[in-house]
């Protein structure tokens, strides 16, 4: 063992679990980018940088060529599951595991071009609930083209929560910062969300373990892709719960975040849980918000709109969550409390959705479903495919592209009627999992590794 590894080892037993004060940004090992040692590296034609392709989740990839009948390419048994989106840039697939390791695998052929251990993850049995073992790095990376880093977020001994950035080119560890919500108990929280990049800052979201225990609120951190400076952060004014988790993280629209969250602790007075938040990114504070007019109700029930990303749809915003009741939001004025423009009985929804003009593709607890937004702002519902539980769906290719997460089957469907125009089976998968569309193949996230997909 390095005296590097042993003095981060020694540094995380000394910090056992407990409440936490506000977050000071104290570097991990002081380890901070020299501007000597990053390689901007601009975005290629074809690359997906960030969850559901970019910024706005929309999970839309225009220009790909229609694909001829599918076999697999190649797959890569690593050292975890890949719960995150697998990346591709600049002709290598960088996916991170839950044995809290980054890898960048030659895209044509899958072998291993660098790998990098960041820490060691938590076992379930430390663990006061959940249903992820070992827990490691869950939410997906992102690349930002301005440093040539992949930051992502390891959860480590003890349940720590550090941001780390590789260089994207050889996998050197350059950016390590220890990133914790500033209320709760550090082992009650998981970054499942995507990491969002905007202005030179990386935004983490967390929730909490499934299952809900132990004393966490949800929170927004904003961290300086240098690795220096202040940590900003949003937490749901309420007293206990609130989670922001759901898989595609919070989804950039312009100057500010949108993020959906979860069920809060109140059932009498509205703490800002049940909602879809605008978070001025520069700042994290809050200048727009939706809740449903039932979202005391929706509390109590478990019923609420953090479990699907929000997404922009024409001058609009669309947002649907446990309840199957689909919102419609002005974009400009979201609404506040019961204030859609439009809502719709849709599905209930997890994950997030992808988005093509004024259509949305929703993934469902039983299916996917097909909704079209009118410019008045009204809702109709289109065709449906049933599932057993669709995956975040893509489109691209000519083709729209989900996965059902507990069969391993993946679909190509025809996106004006949901006819099946391919399907292949792929093996176990984890929740809430979503194709990549790049260099001429299909990149999926497995529980072992990562499968390609490919015409040739």
């Amino acid at each position: 063992m390095s005296a590097l590894n042993a003095l981060v080892l020694v540094l995380l037993a000394a910090c056992a679990p407990g409440p936490l004060t506000a977050p000071t940004g104290t570097p991990v090992e002081s380890l901070t980018p020299s501007p000597n040692a990053l390689s901007p590296a601009p975005l290629l034609p074809g690359d997906w940088p960030t969850y559901h392709h970019d910024a706005a989740r929309t999970g839309a990839a225009d220009g790909l060529p229609t694909v001829g009948a599918l076999h697999t390419a190649w797959t890569a048994r690593l050292d975890g599951a890949v719960y995150g989106e697998p990346l591709v840039v600049g002709g290598k697939v960088i996916v991170a595991t839950e044995s809290d390791t980054l890898y960048a695998l030659d895209a044509a052929r899958g072998g291993i071009v660098w790998q990098r251990n960041v820490g060691t993850p938590v076992q379930g049995s430390s663990l006061p609930c959940g249903d992820i073992s070992p827990l490691g790095i869950t939410g997906t990376p992102v690349f930002d083209p301005a440093t040539g880093l992949v930051f992502a977020v390891a959860e480590t001994s003890g349940g720590r929560h550090e941001l780390v950035g590789v260089d994207a080119a050889n996998g050197a560890l350059l950016m390590r910062r220890e990133v914790e919500p500033p209320q709760g108990e550090l082992i009650a929280y998981q970054q499942r969300p995507a990491l969002a990049l905007l202005g030179g800052r990386v935004f983490v979201a967390f929730g909490g373990l499934d299952g809900d225990c132990s004393d966490y609120v949800g929170t927004v951190l904003s961290v300086p892709t240098t690795g220096n400076g202040p940590i900003g952060s949003y937490v749901v004014p309420t007293s206990r719960l609130a989670g922001i988790w759901a898989p595609g993280g919070p989804a950039v629209d312009g100057s500010r975040l949108l993020v959906g969250v979860g069920n809060g602790a109140s059932t009498s007075s509205y703490d800002g849980s049940d909602s879809v938040l605008s978070l001025e990114a520069s700042s994290l504070r809050r200048t727009d918000f939706f809740a449903p007019d039932t979202w005391a109700q929706d509390n109590s029930d478990d019923a609420d709109l953090g479990s699907m990303t929000p997404v922009r749809v024409g001058p609009y915003v669309f947002a649907d969550g446990k309840s199957g009741t689909g919102y419609v939001l002005d974009a400009n004025h979201l609404g506040g409390i019961g204030g859609a423009r439009a809502q719709a009985s849709v599905c209930p929804a997890f994950g997030a959705p992808a988005v093509t003009g004024m259509t949305v593709y929703v993934p469902c607890e039983g299916g996917l479903q097909q909704v079209t937004v009118a410019s008045s702002g009204a809702i109709s519902l289109g065709w449906r495919l049933s599932l057993q539980a669709a995956g975040s769906p893509v489109i691209g290719a000519g083709a729209v592209w989900v996965v059902d997460d507990e069969t391993g089957e993946l679909y190509a469907l025809d996106p004006g009627d949901g006819r099946v125009q391919q399907q292949v089976r792929l093996g176990p998968v984890p929740h809430f999992v979503t194709p990549t569309l790049a260099a001429g193949r299909v990149f999926i996230g497995t529980l072992d590794g990562v499968t390609a997909l490919s015409a040739e």
